[in-house]
């Protein structure tokens, strides 16, 4: 099955990619920044060191650590049935690649949580227009596993479209 046109090792290969692409980046913000430093890079756009006990937005942060094992749990549960739903959709390329960018994402992110005990942000983008919602305009700062994450979910729902409008 390896060569098969509906194999899923491309897609854990996608996956693969993009934990070692977080990893890497990652560890360069740990090695380089201190809790709280920051690059001015663009008018918009800075690079930061930033951690995350919680979940997206920072959901759950403050809840005092119990947080850590239970999204620990949520991604690795979240792993496994990715990896079982890809050995049966792996010739849907949209879908499959949508599956392949989150499982990426979970899985660097539960690296973090494992190591650190919280998850290492480090991208942050800013505008003026953002600040009646987020703190100085500053969208929450993230990281490559929730990029992917971001990108698997916004395919899973253009796959969901598309899916619905051929089914008319």
């Amino acid at each position: 099955m390896l060569n098969s046109k509906n194999s899923m090792w491309p897609w854990l290969g996608l996956a693969a990619v993009i934990v070692l692409v977080d990893q890497i980046t990652k560890q360069l913000i740990v090695a380089n920044y201190q809790l709280g430093d920051s690059t001015y890079v663009t008018s918009y756009f800075n690079i930061v060191r930033a951690h995350n006990p919680g979940a997206a937005f920072s959901f759950l942060a403050s809840a005092g650590g119990w947080q850590r094992w239970f999204f620990t749990g949520i991604g690795l549960a979240a792993s496994v049935f990715i990896v079982w739903m890809l050995r049966s959709h792996s010739g849907q390329k949209l879908f499959a690649f949508a599956l392949a960018c989150i499982l990426g994402g979970a899985i660097g992110n539960v690296i973090d949580r494992v190591l650190y005990g919280h998850v290492v942000d480090f991208l942050d983008f800013h505008w003026s227009f953002l600040s009646g919602i987020f703190h100085g305009g500053h969208f929450p700062s993230f990281n490559v596993a929730d990029a992917g994450i971001s990108i698997g979910a916004v395919s899973l729902i253009l796959d969901e479209i598309l899916r619905m409008r051929r089914s008319k």
